[in-house]
């Protein structure tokens, strides 16, 4: 059976999304504006933080000076680590915390990661893996003034503007009770949100 957000638009979009990432290889998995923008963004003297690895860790790598990556999944850990080698990558610290299942995800070492870093030391961090709301919170304070805020696929956790399905939508509360204390703070943020139809990219600019 057909799901209900299977309409000519998505497919559309879907398609069009599918061709972006096949034509892009070297470029993460984010929407098209958050890449075009990332790409003039990032400088060759900043330091970064990813919480979710893939294609945005090689990017990053080659644009900054430094690169800390998070990943849960052992599989795809080892898969990014051959790609990291064959590029010849050495200024990422990448690291392996699997899920454990703890009742208080702010007891994962995934999350607690974000312990590791000094108040407003980092240009950059990308949300994108899980126990998003978690790793949000914790690494705020760790951001720059100036620096930004990327969290993907946030059409799923915040309100806003978007065509993508799965969406919490424009006028309806957060996914959550973290998100929606997130997204008060985030609110006061300048933010670029942008949408491929499929799932949308917001990056929030830290006063």
């Amino acid at each position: 059976m057909l799901k209900r957000h299977w309409t000519p638009r998505y497919l559309f979009d879907r398609t069009r999304e599918k061709l972006y990432r096949f034509t892009h290889p070297d470029l993460p998995w984010l929407t098209p504006q958050a890449n075009s923008f990332l790409s003039q963004y990032l400088t060759p003297e900043m330091v970064g933080l990813e919480f979710g690895s893939g294609r945005s860790t090689i990017f990053f790598a080659q644009k900054v000076h430094f690169l800390s990556s998070v990943e849960h999944n052992p599989i795809w850990y080892e898969k990014v680590t051959v790609w990291l080698e064959k590029n010849h990558i050495t200024n990422v610290d990448y690291r392996l915390f699997p899920r454990t299942n703890e009742r208080n995800p702010l007891d994962e070492q995934y999350v607690q990661f974000s312990a590791n870093f000094q108040l407003e030391s980092l240009d950059f961090v990308l949300i994108d893996g899980i126990f998003r709301e978690y790793c949000t919170c914790l690494i705020m304070k760790k951001i720059k003034p100036g620096g930004i805020l990327i969290i993907d696929n946030v059409n799923r956790y915040l309100p806003g503007e978007t065509l993508s399905p799965n969406s919490v939508g424009k006028d309806r509360p957060a996914s959550s009770i973290l998100w929606s204390e997130l997204h008060q703070t985030l609110s006061s943020w300048k933010q670029m949100w942008s949408s491929n139809g499929v799932s949308d990219t917001a990056i929030y600019f830290k006063p």
